[in-house]
């Protein structure tokens, strides 16, 4: 291997060339943010089946190289690399060029990585006679660049969506009407608008860029099933069944139509059907995790409407409950950092009484708990309140869990199933004791957090009345009256 340039510091002309480039050695991505064998599993499942938009599965080839390097296998990322830039070429033509900045930028940093510095060179070189090729201002890079640092970002770790949306806006400042970057802009919204906000239909930032995506490209099936999903969320029942009707109809074979139509399904109750198209979908990706969740989610409402049946069957719950535990089971084994599974299936090992292994999931689940989304974190303390609460009948630690899942400030059913629990243990509390302070001050707790101050003051001057010495009683008090005054 020619050495010639080898830089011999950190400072070198080299490195100081490679750190000017857009590359995703350069995007600030951390490893710790990504779960590596998930992201290998989809990726390699997307180049196989050649899922996503034309000219996806070169995104993808690109992506998975980074993957490769970053588990030690560089060989297999050059390759993968240089399969990128062959579909990109095959399919982009002559527009081609400006789409491989970041895939040579990528080549130049992973040949210094391997010490094959006549190589990076070239590479730099190459990028350079691009962008002589292809001027723009010394601020504004091209919209291909934005928009593939846009799709790393989302396709890397939820932690970089708010990152992959201010790509995307970059990138339509400069092709407001390319549909890539438009569609990827919707995903990105999508994924990241709550069920449980408060925007009217026409101003949810996330349904206006599905439409504004589907007027470009109105023959897009992930995007007209996300957009039934979302509008359903508005009682528009009649549109969002066409869109899925035309969603089936024009991409039928794709496991992503697939998967969202059968979310969308399993929202309305139709669970029997959701099953089957997910079913479906499993033949042709077997490793997905997503449906696995999906299938348990249909499975666990289907116990739960059973359990609440007069006489409910024991033992379909019981087969029902092990359908849901087989599919969460293989969810977190294709993807150990999937908490929002690794919560639900412990909660379904407490209902069995296996308390040990419910209690190894929550810690495995607390471990990886991601603190700035709080949707997440809110749903894990409401599983393990609930499992303290109804299985291992730990009352302290209920109550720990569900305030903190109240306290989160984000507004979702978590959250007022925590303060429905919070509310039902301190009234049976003070039906056999009237003068527990601490169940004063749970009901304070819950009033204040519904924002109702002079219900939450008289809670708290009960619950001094019964423990006139409690500074934690005290100081709530007190804060609630400058509040109010």
């Amino acid at each position: 291997m020619n050495r010639e340039l080898n830089p011999c510091s950190h400072a070198s002309p080299l490195r100081s060339r490679l750190l000017q480039l857009q590359s995703r050695f350069t995007w600030d991505l951390q490893q710790e943010d990504m779960d590596l064998d998930s992201l290998s599993t989809r990726l390699q499942e997307h180049i196989k089946l050649r899922l996503g938009r034309p000219g996806a599965v070169a995104l993808s080839c690109s992506f998975l190289a980074y993957v490769r390097y970053l588990q030690g296998r560089p060989e297999e990322a050059v390759s993968l690399l240089n399969q990128s830039e062959e579909k990109t070429r095959e399919y982009f033509g002559e527009e081609s060029e400006r789409r491989l900045i970041v895939v040579y930028g990528d080549l130049a940093w992973l040949n210094y990585h391997t010490g094959d510095y006549t190589q990076s060179h070239a590479y730099c070189q190459r990028v350079e006679n691009i962008l002589v090729k292809h001027p723009t201002s010394s601020s504004v890079l091209h919209p291909e660049v934005y928009g593939e640092n846009a799709w790393t970002y989302l396709k890397f770790s939820w932690t970089y969506y708010t990152k992959a949306i201010e790509c995307f806006h970059k990138a339509l400042e400069l092709q407001p009407d390319d549909s890539e970057w438009n569609a990827g802009l919707a995903i990105a919204l999508y994924r990241t608008e709550s069920r449980e906000t408060s925007f009217d239909i026409e101003e949810s930032p996330a349904i206006k860029q599905l439409r504004r995506a589907l007027e470009i490209n109105p023959d897009d099936g992930v995007l007209l099933s996300m957009l039934a999903i979302k509008i359903a969320t508005y009682q528009r029942h009649q549109e969002a069944k066409d869109l899925v009707e035309k969603a089936l109809m024009i991409d039928p074979d794709n496991p992503h139509v697939t998967r969202y139509v059968a979310k969308y399904l399993r929202n309305q109750g139709n669970l029997d059907d959701s099953i089957g198209l997910l079913e479906q979908a499993l033949k042709r990706t077997s490793e997905s995790a997503f449906i696995h969740h999906q299938l348990a989610l249909c499975y666990k409402r289907k116990k739960t409407a059973e359990q609440r049946s007069k006489p409910f069957n024991n033992q379909r719950v019981k087969d029902l409950r092990r359908l849901c535990i087989r599919h969460m089971d293989k969810a977190v084994k294709i993807k150990p950092s999937f908490v929002l599974a690794l919560a639900d299936l412990a909660l379904m090992y407490g209902e069995e009484k296996n308390f040990s292994r419910a209690n190894e999931l929550f810690q495995k689940a607390l471990k990886m708990l991601p603190e700035s989304d709080e949707g997440i974190c809110q749903f894990f303390h409401l599983c393990y309140a609930d499992f303290h609460y109804y299985h291992s009948k730990q009352e302290t630690e209920a109550i720990t869990h569900y305030t903190k899942g109240l306290l989160l400030p984000i507004v979702k059913w978590e959250q007022k199933q925590c303060a429905k629990r919070l509310k039902q243990i301190a009234e049976q509390r003070l039906l056999k004791d009237e003068n527990d302070g601490g169940a004063h001050s749970l009901l304070g707790l819950v009033a204040k957090t519904q924002g109702e101050k002079k219900k939450a003051v008289e809670f708290y001057e009960k619950a001094l009345d019964c423990d006139a010495d409690n500074d934690e009683y005290l100081s709530a008090l007190v804060n609630l009256r400058m509040a109010l005054q």
